[in-house]
């Protein structure tokens, strides 16, 4: 039979065999369960006359069973601190006659990182999205704690978003055409399924970009054809043939370009003469830091262009959390690839978010963080200095791009190394099918090392440079 306890602190179940007599059975279904760890070293132990209430058994037996354990050194009873699990040293798995040492090699990775793509996470406003979380859960409905029966995510925080995109990138956003997703890749992952099941074949994408987006639409069957990207961004003039094309127009990432606004209309101009949707990531466009932010594309015509956002970079990426915003005949399409209800993305992290942007503790971060990330620029110009061919790019967002001289570009991240610095080159987010002149340069992600590193971090970049 199978009894148990609950009445300090735990629950416990006991194997009491039968066959054999009641202080045995006890005795052996203790000494297993401190045996396996199941009662862990410490545990106190309900008195012998509660436990033997439970079982429906002598009090003499339990204390009898109690007794035995003690003398095996499986339990230990002190007056006043009553019956408990003996601390017992484990038994080392034992190694085998003549065989060597076994040297595990260390693993050391760079001291330093400059890889794009991280906000500087140790600037993660803790303390307001606290306060926040405090104000949301004091607040949140009853239906919050529940599975999610709107797969587009919370109400309070769809109109927050809307508010804000409106006021502060110029997005036309209805609340009831946003979609709350966890982070971009799922919203790209959502949107590669929609243009699969409208039969699209082929989708433009930017000559230097991320791979795992590419990757992303290539795994829902979709190819991928590389626009070249210049100064003035992605060259939309080519968007022939293309049923959707994925831009950066705002802050082309990695190569820094803001979209011109000829190649914005160009762009424009296509979708609405054949029908094509335009994907805008707008990763970091609040940061901008020689001028006002540009615009987002959807504003210039929002029933052509899917609007993807993010946190992750004004924020943590660690919180999952992105949105779109959908042009008036996708939304359905879209909840029928995501599916009716909310999974990924916690209800409680949304109602936070939404009482983050409302109380505007968003609005005062992102300004804080504006101001960080344009000091480390401007300091990491200055660092470089003659040492590398141009900083180019438009000054805004969380990395730059130090032009170098051809052929360059493999030897400084090799010698970045050996100062133990992370450094990614230009090449590798080009296409592979990309149809460009070959260009070295160091894509550096400024906003990723935290405050108390950044000085060492600049200082171990300006060595390895010549």
């Amino acid at each position: 039979m199978t009894d148990s306890w609950a009445n300090f602190g735990a629950d416990l179940h006991l194997d009491l065999s039968a066959g054999r007599g009641r202080r045995a059975g006890l005795v052996e279904a203790l000494r297993e369960a401190a045996r396996s760890g199941r009662l862990a070293p410490g545990t106190r132990l309900p008195s012998s006359r509660s436990l033997a209430v439970d079982l429906g058994m002598a009090r003499n037996t339990v204390a009898e069973a109690y007794a035995e354990l003690v003398a095996e050194g499986w339990l230990t009873a002190r007056q006043g601190s009553g019956t408990r699990v003996a601390e017992r040293a484990r038994p080392r798995p034992g190694k085998p006659a003549g065989a060597a040492p076994v040297r595990r090699p260390e693993r050391r990775g760079p001291s330093y990182s400059l890889v794009p793509g991280t906000p500087d996470l140790s600037g993660f406003p803790r303390a307001a999205w606290l306060a926040a979380a405090r104000r949301a859960l004091t607040h949140a409905p009853n239906d919050a704690f529940g599975y999610g029966t709107d797969a587009r995510g919370r109400v309070e925080l769809r109109e927050a978003l809307a508010e804000y995109l409106a006021r502060v990138r110029g997005v036309y956003a209805d609340p009831e055409r946003i979609v709350l997703c966890a982070g971009f890749v799922q919203g790209l992952k959502l949107m590669a399924g929609v243009l699969r099941a409208r039969r699209v074949r082929e989708v433009a994408v930017e000559g230097y970009g991320l791979n795992v987006h590419r990757d992303v639409l290539a795994g829902a069957g979709l190819r991928t054809r590389p626009l070249p990207v210049d100064g003035a961004g992605a060259r939309t003039e080519d968007l022939a043939g293309a049923g959707a094309v994925l831009l950066t127009p705002a802050h082309q990432f990695p190569t820094g370009a803001a979209l011109t606004p000829a190649r914005r209309a160009a762009a424009v101009d296509w979708a609405r003469r054949t029908g094509g949707l335009i994907l805008e990531d707008d990763y970091d466009g609040e940061f901008r830091y020689d001028r006002q932010q540009i615009g987002a594309l959807q504003g210039l015509d929002p029933d052509r262009v899917v609007y993807l956002g993010t946190g992750s970079k004004a924020l943590a990426p660690g919180l999952r959390m992105g949105w779109m915003v959908l042009p008036p005949g996708l939304v359905e399409e879209v909840l029928a690839v995501k599916g009716r209800a909310e999974w990924t993305s916690s209800a409680l992290d949304q109602l936070t978010l939404a009482e983050f942007i409302r109380s505007g503790a968003y609005d005062r971060h992102v300004r804080g963080m504006r101001q960080r990330y344009f000091r480390r620029r401007e300091a990491l110009v200055a660092a470089v200095g003659e040492r590398v061919a141009a900083v180019s790019g438009i000054s805004a967002g969380l990395h730059a791009v130090l032009d170098l001289p051809a052929g360059t570009e493999g030897p400084l991240i090799q010698a970045a190394a050996w100062h133990s610095l992370s450094l990614t080159g230009l090449s590798y987010y080009r296409h592979p099918e990309a149809d460009m002149p070959p260009r070295d340069a160091l894509v550096v992600g400024y906003g990723t090392p935290p405050d108390s590193a950044w000085g060492a971090t600049l200082a171990a970049l300006a060595a390895t440079l010549p």
